[in-house]
């Protein structure tokens, strides 16, 4: 399999199957060499980012709804268009002739005419086109910027026109790589097999890693991870702390939290495989409690390319689960809350509904102080450079 039709394969499965673009791509991308590995991510994920702004182009310019194309015509065609607008290195034939050359290969002989014109149309207007996308308004930056309107809106209302483009602008970029070793945050070029093999260090963004501090674990604590699994903060947590317990509620990602956490060498830490609104009554009382909920996830659109296509924000769960949360606290001890998610709906609203005491994690980490909650963190990809979480420690 080619690069290109290792990120067809990804296209075509994460819009028509609703597939996971990682997973996919893990399968799709096997056996490539590290240089076709690393162009077919660009391609594919570039594509799945961007897919509202160039099915805009595919619809106007090759005047077509893209709903009513063949699938493998579809796909094609999107990749084709990513490469014309955001991969200047690839020359113009190349996307136009191994767009076309995919169709063919999906034996759709009677498609390579309307292929192969729409993606010379592209070629000679889709500059032009995308130049003159605005972004004034909240619908206009969605499209020039390929996000939901409901995000664009909920950024908008939130922080301001000026905020709102500068988070959709850098959550198109790629992330910057970073690792969390015994010595703390390394970001990194690339991160050499070796050190995860050996449990030498383990990819975890410096947002992420910070939640983890902010959990404030001292030797000897007691610690509960309430959603664990993969595990990075979970291993964190049990650099410091006398005892971790990690909870995850699916049979798979507990599986994988556990060899994950024995890979690190996390000795001290017991994955217990439960709902964490359901849990066992053996567990006893804790000095910290993390709760690093599920949620819409749009802190981390940088390196979930698909995410934004299916993010739903997720209050009601997130204030389940503090409450569910609280009576396992040791009184003196802390409750943490954290979310990969900059939407106020599931951030400092979830705290607020608790109704209990927080201490000033600002002052501790003054350059990650929230703009307009100081007391909370709020790491913000278009300021710090790392993935958006947000995090509260809470007093019982």
């Amino acid at each position: 399999m080619t690069a290109r039709q290792a990120a067809y394969e990804v296209v075509r499965r994460v819009f028509e199957d609703d597939a996971y673009a990682d997973r996919v791509f893990r399968a799709a991308a096997e056996g490539l060499d590290d240089r076709d590995r690393a162009f077919a991510m660009q391609l594919a994920y570039g594509t799945v980012q961007h897919v509202r702004t160039i099915d805009h182009a595919i619809e106007t310019l090759g005047k077509r709804p893209v709903r009513k194309l063949d699938p493998a015509v579809r796909a094609a065609l999107r990749l084709g268009a990513y490469q014309l607008a955001f991969m200047d290195a690839v020359p113009v034939h190349a996307a136009v002739n191994e767009s076309v050359e995919l169709v063919r290969r999906a034996q759709l002989e009677r498609a390579v005419p309307f292929t192969n014109a729409v993606m010379r149309r592209l070629s000679e207007g889709l500059g032009g086109l995308l130049a003159g996308l605005g972004e004034a308004t909240p619908a206009e930056a969605a499209l020039r910027h390929s996000y939901p309107d409901w995000v664009a809106e909920t950024w908008w209302r939130e922080w301001g026109a000026e905020e709102a483009v500068g988070l959709m602008r850098a959550q198109n970029e790629p992330q910057e790589t970073a690792v969390r070793t015994r010595d703390g945050a390394r970001v990194v070029d690339r991160i050499p097999e070796g050190w995860l093999r050996t449990g030498y260090a383990w990819p975890q963004s410096r947002g992420s890693q910070l939640a983890g501090s902010a959990v404030g674990a001292e030797p000897g604590d007691r610690v509960l991870d309430l959603c664990a699994a993969p595990g990075g903060k979970t291993a964190q947590l049990a650099e410091v702390a006398g005892e971790v317990v990690a909870v995850e509620k699916h049979r798979g990602r507990a599986h994988e939290l556990a060899q994950n956490v024995e890979r690190l060498g996390a000795r001290n830490v017991r994955v217990v495989h439960a709902d964490a609104l359901d849990l066992p009554d053996d567990l006893g009382a804790f000095d910290r409690v993390l709760v690093d909920a599920p949620c819409s996830g749009l802190g981390v659109l940088a390196s979930r390319p698909d995410l934004r296509w299916r993010a739903t924000p997720l209050p009601e769960l997130q204030l389940e689960l503090m409450r569910a949360a609280v009576p396992l606290v040791r009184p003196g001890g802390t409750l943490t809350y954290s979310v990969c998610t900059i939407h106020g709906a599931e951030n400092g609203a979830i705290v607020d509904a608790l109704g209990l005491s927080f201490d000033d994690l600002g002052a501790e980490w003054p350059d990650f102080r929230h703009p307009r909650r100081p007391e909370f963190l709020l790491t913000l990809p278009h300021r710090h450079g790392t993935s958006g979480f947000f995090v509260a420690r809470l007093r019982t």
